[in-house]
């Protein structure tokens, strides 16, 4: 394939772009997360809490970007800001990570759930089905252990390269695809809503809010035999807030990558403006919609049903209560659907990315070469090899907690970056300032670090090998410097 060091094509829209925030965002985290939520907090009061700090973070957290994007209007986002802000080691770890496991990683999970899903439909798909299978020692529960590869991840992995074959082809076709995609999914998750309200029951809904703030955990009595069931604890002070914080992973997830659209800035008309503006449609949206959906689940099923869905499926019950049998096969096609879109535009979005570090010589140097239909083709590949990689190697839930704590980290550096650019560089045209500034960015700031510190504290598992992820970024760093000062 010819590569050409031509420059992107601005060709989308405001439109285009929402689409790309609010597609981004909305994969199968929806159907699934409330699930542990619940086990994690326990009563009705605080699983809408949870979301609704959620989507307080993120929406603080796009506005904020707002000015961001309207400084630097460049293929790159997050990178770029970090850059300005800080210096080039710290992006450059940022752009480690996100190649290591923050976008890879949430291409290799949203990958992993729409095959979990398709097996609704296909049972053959299931992750049951092992095709591969190798004994490699025993676990710690003296069991067998098995290095496995089940047909539910050739087919997460079959996804991946069908979409990124299809935006190595140019901008325009990962552009149809995200806009169907996710206006489908969108008037889909809006329907289900208002169907859930129709189906509204009242009884249920005054037992869940009766004990609302009600705070437990949920834990298993033997890790070595599930069947034997949960202990169910009451959770004060301290505790609360590790609960809290370890169930906001998968809210957190959930709402993520809604700033994927400042990857692709070099592609977007008008970026200055149409970038902050699609960051505040597009999350503002997706927090609408998410909270609504959690209330629709509160009014629905018990609190236990809900902490205790089929493989944490709340959505496909809750679609029982309102479709019947029926339910099932909805939900299946709906978090197709938005897995397949959601999937679609990570993946357009996070090429840009490898492109800008290249450009800088912090990365390969094929990656920063676009290919004849102007986006760069050997880093989407790239990007495709690693996400297969983890989609054989990690769990869904573990995989959560690692992007969840590792992207918060840099989310909570790029908005410390507002307040330092105020100070270093005043005289840069802002065509957006960040809302609130400076109380709402403090407040995300002060969120966020006591989201990633008690992550540490209470779920150490998953956060520590995130961190130490992030920081192999930095003998990588002074070794691509190195490797600039050799001639060519």
């Amino acid at each position: 394939m010819a590569e050409t060091s031509a420059s992107f094509k601005p060709t989308l829209g405001l439109m285009d772009a929402t689409m790309i925030v609010a597609g981004s965002m909305i994969g199968s985290g929806i159907f699934i997360v409330s699930a542990d939520i619940t086990r994690n907090v326990g009563g009705a009061g605080w699983l809408i809490l949870v979301w609704l700090i959620t989507g307080f973070m993120t929406l603080t957290a796009a506005l904020s970007y707002g000015e961001l994007s309207g400084m630097f209007p460049k293929a790159g986002g997050q990178y770029i800001y970090l850059k300005e802000a800080y210096n080039p080691l710290i992006a450059f770890l940022y752009g480690w990570s996100f190649f290591a496991v923050i976008q890879t990683g949430t291409i290799a999970a949203v990958g992993v759930a729409f095959s979990k899903f398709a097996a609704y439909l296909i049972p053959a798909l299931s992750e049951d089905n092992k095709l591969i299978q190798i004994q490699t020692g025993v676990n710690s529960c003296g069991q067998p252990a098995y290095f496995s590869i089940s047909a539910a991840q050739f087919v997460s992995i079959g996804l991946i390269a069908l979409l990124t074959y299809t935006n190595t082809k140019g901008v325009k076709s990962g552009k149809w695809i995200q806009n169907v995609f996710t206006s489908t999914k969108l008037v889909s998750l809006f329907g289900l809503i208002i169907a859930g309200l129709i189906a509204f029951n009242p009884d249920i809904w005054h037992a869940n809010w009766a004990h609302a703030w009600e705070s437990t955990k949920e834990s298993l009595v033997d890790a070595c035999n599930p069947a034997a069931g949960f202990s169910i604890t009451g959770i004060t002070g301290a505790a609360l807030f590790g609960g809290i914080a370890a169930s906001m992973v998968g809210s957190v997830f959930s709402s993520d990558a809604w700033n994927n659209v400042t990857f692709i800035a070099g592609e977007i008309k008008n970026p200055a403006k149409n970038i902050g503006l699609s960051l505040f449609l597009g999350t503002l949206i997706v927090t609408v919609i998410y909270v609504s959906a959690n209330l629709v689940y509160v009014s629905l099923l018990p609190m236990n049903e809900i902490a205790h869905a089929e493989k944490d499926r709340v959505a496909v019950a809750a679609a029982n209560v309102i479709f019947g049998n029926a339910g099932t096969i909805v939900i299946a096609l709906m978090i197709m659907i938005s897995t397949f879109g959601c999937n679609n535009g990570l993946i357009l979005a996070g090429a840009r990315v490898y492109y800008t570090m290249a450009q800088d010589k912090l990365f390969f140097k094929k990656a920063g070469t676009l290919n004849r239909n102007a986006v760069p083709g050997w880093a989407l590949w790239s990007q495709f090899v690693v996400a297969s990689i983890l989609c054989l190697s990690g769990k869904y839930g573990d995989l959560l907690d690692m992007i969840s704590f590792v992207v918060v980290i840099f989310y909570v550096l790029t908005i410390i970056g507002i307040f330092i650019l105020r100070v270093k560089r005043p005289d840069i045209p802002r065509p957006y300032k960040a809302f609130g500034y400076p109380i709402l960015p403090a407040m995300y700031i002060i969120m966020g670090i006591s989201f990633c510190v008690l992550l540490i504290i209470y779920k150490p598992g998953f956060t520590w090998p995130g961190l130490i992820i992030a920081l192999i970024g930095i003998p990588l760093y002074y070794v691509a410097v190195a490797n600039q000062k050799k001639p060519e």
